[in-house]
């Protein structure tokens, strides 16, 4: 199956464009939680987290945050939900990486963390521990830096 945005990055889909450069897309959602909903699609392909460099994201953060600030600029928002949707667990729908800015206004009925179940964790020490020891063996794992 091909992916979507791809297609939009190739001009072979249509979109509504808000921002584009030489490596990064940004377009309107196409099923908007809010007004002016807007998606920061990096044109290379990559599928999640997993696979997208650390300053690709970066980059990614650095598109939404200008997209925010111009949405509180007008009548759109007067304060901004972003996140990225990291596996179909997650509720990635698309499977290629994009940052979601969602303008908010105040008063407005979106919530976006409604219903989420846990809300204490129940061992705290041993979640902390098993978090620790991944990023331990993920260090351990990548090449030395050189300084």
């Amino acid at each position: 199956m091909t992916c979507v945005f791809c297609a939009i990055v190739a001009g072979e889909a249509p979109a509504i464009r808000i921002y584009e450069d030489d490596d990064y897309l940004a377009i309107l959602d196409i099923r908007p939680f809010t007004r002016g909903h807007t998606l920061v699609i990096p044109k290379e392909h990559t599928q999640d987290l997993t696979d997208t460099p650390p300053e690709t994201l970066a980059d990614m953060i650095k598109i939404g945050q200008r997209i925010a600030l111009a949405a509180r600029a007008t009548e759109l928002a007067d304060a901004t939900n972003i996140g990225i949707n990291d596996g179909r667990p997650a509720f990635q729908t698309v499977m290629h990486i994009h940052l979601h800015v969602l303008p908010r206004r105040d008063g407005d009925k979106l919530s976006v963390a409604k219903g989420l179940l846990l809300r204490r964790d129940p061992d705290r020490e041993e979640t902390g521990r098993l978090l620790r020891d991944a990023l331990a063996r993920i260090d351990a794992s990548q090449p030395e830096e050189n300084s």
